[in-house]
């Protein structure tokens, strides 16, 4: 007993040596980074890095580049050229892992900040981000302050209440030739308090002046200021540009800028940004303090003490309601001006939305079993809720060409550009379900079934969400009607696809075998030669039979069939010539027909085995096959159950 005391001591004791040492490493980190010198040393600092000088918006600018670009220029991936054809989307890495399917509007943000740290007009302009809630506005945002929270401090005058840049200090007169030899451009005039300790403290003598390094904080109010919506019967500009410690009024004057407390959003934005948030809810008269900080980059300072120079990217964002409301008073106009929209809108794109339920459910501590095709129904509805109707197709098969799939119908590939429906309809992503009202569905369900969710269940408690919600009752009918019928149909489309893969023994091989006897006898067919039997080596005439059993999988029958063998194998020959490995699943069609082929095949089977009451041994042995078959394939005992019952009672009805 006292030997195993012994040992939990020693754990103890070396748990706390490494805590100890995790503590010191980082305190002699924090200490090496803390740097505390004059005017004069910090000029050296510029004259040998210039970029520490830089202003806000170049500040961000550089932190999202420093991350990476992937501009995915000639990619050979036929997803993506559906998508974008000649005009790929960048990748930034400073969002990767984070936002999914808005890199448009992400590089819009980009191409902002790329401009205001160039200088351009866009420096004296507000970015303001609009969208539906629940877009991903205020997360944008997030990163960005994070970035910051995460990126090298910045030199400041010693004692500043708005941590002003050190070159503030050098007199108008002199800063032509200081810039030149620094190589730097200076902008900016000292704030009323470092204003007056120059003179006091410091008798004028600048170069004297005490800098040191002060990282950036949300939650230490350095660097970064944020504004909530006030309520408008007791709104204050205070909350933007400070204001006076009358406790002080009994020590100083009115204009000794001793009693001045420069805590204001614009103040804590100094040198890195300033968010606010649902910013068209606030009186406009209250937003006028916003047209002087981004044009003229002065705000009033409190009392009488003039004004203040603030550098700070402003970055607000609202919703489309509040930004309509806004925009059509004409009174606005001034401050439209100088706002630069990027609209945010849900994302469109099926297998992005998937990874972001998928991330946030990693970030959870839901550990419960997740079937597959779950994340992806509740996927589908979301999406399909957030696109308008076009007479050119139905919603899922707008759905599809927007995720960049090859839609097949009646064997001929769809031929819509999804950058041309896009343009059809300017305001898609605007509304509809949000990723929030998916992930209460998940989280609910996922609550109430720790056996594990599947799309059943989860549709189940998405149907009940709605019929529970506070919707319009045209919106109500329509979201049921999404899942309970075309969100119905599609995943008993995918449920038959899934067993035929789990009960085909290895599908992929029976697949590329039909693939390829088709590729033999179509060919034959087309060049008018014959098949060579690689058992025998006789030479047979084209098996006419078997190319129509797989053709009439997509309903390509009588006289279109040689139109089809005939593209058929003029894509396969191009692909072969592009180096491309060609398999069943190179061309769309022909897949979804061989597909449709192996399904036919095992469909009856199938039915049988499900949906019998009570089966022989016989029965039995390939019941426990399709239920072990569907494990391997993602699924645990319990839903690879339940999905094959709901097959029984609503995919193979007698």
């Amino acid at each position: 007993m006292t030997h195993r005391r012994g040992n939990e001591n020693d754990g103890s004791n070396g748990d706390k040596h490494r805590f100890t040492a995790l503590i010191e490493a980082d305190r002699a980190a924090r200490t090496t980074a803390a740097w505390r010198g004059t005017l004069l040393d910090y000029l050296e600092i510029v004259r040998a890095t210039p970029s520490v000088a830089k202003l806000a918006h170049e500040r961000l600018h550089d932190l999202i580049l420093e991350h990476g670009i992937d501009d995915q220029a000639g990619r050979e991936d036929r997803r993506r050229q559906r998508l974008h054809g000649d005009d790929p989307v960048r990748a930034y890495g400073f969002f990767e892992h984070e936002f999914f399917g808005i890199e448009r509007p992400i590089d819009y943000i980009v191409r902002y900040f790329h401009a205001a740290a160039a200088k351009g007009e866009e420096s004296r302009q507000v970015l303001c981000l609009i969208g539906p809630v629940g877009a991903g506005k205020s997360s944008l945002v997030e990163r960005l302050q994070r970035g910051l929270e995460a990126c090298a401090p910045v030199y400041a005058i010693a004692g500043c209440p708005m941590a002003e840049e050190p070159l503030h200090l050098i007199p108008t007169h002199l800063r032509d030739e200081f810039s030149k030899m620094l190589d730097v451009h200076i902008e900016g005039e000292l704030c009323p308090v470092c204003r007056y300790r120059l003179e006091q403290e410091f008798e004028g003598r600048y170069e004297d002046v005490v800098v040191e390094l002060v990282p950036f904080s949300r939650h230490g109010r350095r660097g970064i200021g944020v504004v909530p919506p006030v309520d408008p019967n007791n709104q204050d500009t205070s909350v933007l540009i400070g204001s006076e410690d009358i406790s002080k009024l009994d020590l100083y004057s009115e204009g000794d800028p001793r009693v001045l407390d420069l805590n204001g959003a614009f103040n804590v934005g100094n040198r890195g940004m300033t968010e606010f948030i649902e910013v068209f809810k606030n009186e406009t008269e209250y937003l006028h303090t916003i047209i002087t900080a981004t044009q003229e980059k002065f705000i009033p300072a409190p009392g009488r003490h003039g004004t203040v120079y603030v550098d700070t990217a402003i970055v607000v964002h609202s919703n489309e309601a509040e930004w309509r409301r806004f925009k059509g008073d004409h009174t606005n106009e001034a401050i439209l001006d100088r706002i630069v929209v990027i609209k945010v809108p849900y994302n469109l794109r099926l297998t992005e939305e998937v990874k972001i339920y998928r991330k946030l459910l990693d970030r959870s501590s839901f550990k419960a079993h997740i079937a597959p095709h779950t994340l992806e129904v509740a996927s589908m509805f979301a999406i399909l809720s957030r696109l308008e109707p076009t007479p050119q197709c139905d919603l899922m098969t707008k759905l599809r060409i927007y995720d960049g799939e090859e839609v097949v119908e009646k064997g001929k590939t769809v031929k819509l550009d999804p950058r041309e429906l896009k343009e059809a309809s300017p305001n898609e992503g605007m509304d509809g379900i949000s990723t929030r009202f998916i992930m209460k569905a998940l989280d609910n369900t996922l609550a109430d079934r720790p056996e594990g969710i599947n799309p059943i269940n989860v549709r189940e408690t998405m149907v009940q969400m709605i019929k529970d919600s506070d919707l319009s009752d045209d919106r109500r009918k329509r979201y049921l009607e999404l899942l309970q019928d075309t969100l119905h149909k599609e995943y008993l489309a995918i449920l038959e696809k899934e067993i035929t893969r789990a009960f085909v023994f290895s599908f992929e091989e029976q697949a590329d075998t039909l693939f390829q006897n088709y590729l033999d006898h179509a060919e034959a067919y087309v060049n008018k030669t014959r098949v060579r039997d690689a058992g025998t080596g006789e030479e047979l005439e084209p098996d006419e039979g078997f190319l129509k059993s797989v053709e009439e999988q997509i309903a390509i029958v009588g006289s279109a069939a040689d139109g089809f063998r005939q593209e058929v194998m003029a894509y396969l020959w191009a692909s072969s010539r592009r180096g491309q490995r060609v398999n069943y699943g190179s061309y769309e069609p022909l897949k979804e027909a061989i597909e449709k082929r192996l399904m036919s095949s095992a469909r009856e089977m199938s039915r049988v085995i499900t949906k019998a009451r009570t089966r022989d041994e016989e029965q039995r042995e390939k019941y426990d096959d399709l239920i072990q078959a569907l494990m391997e394939h993602g699924y645990n005992e319990h839903s690879a159950e339940m999905v094959l019952r709901y097959a029984a009672n609503n995919l193979w009805k007698d």
